[in-house]
């Protein structure tokens, strides 16, 4: 089951993504549960799936595809996590290199991804991103996976001058991380660890690695971030980004204006965006 958030010219919604177009659930479901969020939290996925064979209400052409979860109490962001990129970073710590992204930093598939005006380095990075189902604190590795509503796919834009030290800075921008198009739900992949994941600048391919070769593979991660936050149905964890980020290219391989990105996960779907110049901040 393709679960998608969406917009139209009725206002927000949410709904089921089919071959045939898209079944609008916010228009069934509204009242209980008003958006994917509610629904993982109400644990009403049975309910969705009720409606797979309903008539489509949209073609994707006729909406505004929003970030799979719009508003997720937290998004946490894992870092260092394929060998080639600790490789190509220097990185020694045995920990879990973790950092936030803030949910208005979010943008859907198709929609623009905005280069900050203030950069010459906004980098691409092709993610696969986990997100909650079931809540918890301390959950253990072995029962984490049952935890996971689904998975779908992310670029996080980083904007490489603006890390210093630290990460918050280069990774908060608006519309610097795309989200989607949709969430897979669990039971479609059952093994999120063998799934190829691949980045396309302007067609060429950048980034190529299996999930497999994730340090900290992701029963690891929900288990030691619940360790000391709990998760909630909804939250999102974005698991690490491969070798082959534009940084560490010789020369190096920034994003601009007019660059196609394009996030393509095995099983899970293709994120496509084009990059745009920010220029809301004067």
């Amino acid at each position: 089951m393709k679960l998608v958030s969406f917009a139209t010219g009725k206002g927000k919604s949410y709904g089921l993504s089919t071959d045939h177009g898209i079944v609008d659930l916010g228009r069934r479901l509204k009242p209980r549960f008003p958006d994917i969020k509610a629904l993982l939290a109400g644990d009403g996925l049975a309910e969705a799936q009720a409606f797979a064979d309903a008539p489509s209400d949209y073609r994707e052409q006729d909406l505004i595809f929003l970030p799979t979860v719009e508003q997720p109490n937290k998004i946490f962001c894992v870092g260092m996590n394929y060998a080639e990129k600790r490789q190509e970073f220097g990185e020694t710590n045995a920990a879990p290199t973790l950092f936030i992204r803030f949910p208005d930093s979010q943008t859907g598939h198709a929609c623009p991804v905005l280069k900050p005006r203030f950069t010459n380095e906004f980098d691409y990075e092709g993610e696969l991103a986990v997100v909650i189902g079931k809540g918890g604190l301390g959950i253990s590795a072995d029962q984490a996976l049952s935890h996971v509503a689904g998975y779908s796919c992310y670029m996080d834009g980083s904007v490489r001058d603006w890390q210093h030290s630290w990460y918050t800075a280069g990774k908060n921008w608006r519309q610097t991380g795309a989200f989607g198009p949709w969430l897979v739900t669990a039971d479609e992949i059952p093994d999120p660890q063998a799934l190829y994941l691949r980045t396309y600048l302007n067609g060429q391919l950048v980034q190529d690695d299996n999930t497999a070769n994730m340090v900290h593979q992701i029963a690891d991660l929900i288990s030691y971030i619940s360790t000391f936050s709990e998760l909630s149905a909804g939250d999102v964890i974005i698991t690490g980004s491969p070798g082959g980020v534009g940084k560490k290219r010789n020369p190096p391989l920034f994003l601009k204006e007019g660059d196609l990105v394009e996030v393509d996960i095995e099983r899970v779907g293709r994120l496509k965006n084009v990059v745009m110049r920010d220029a809301a901040v004067a």
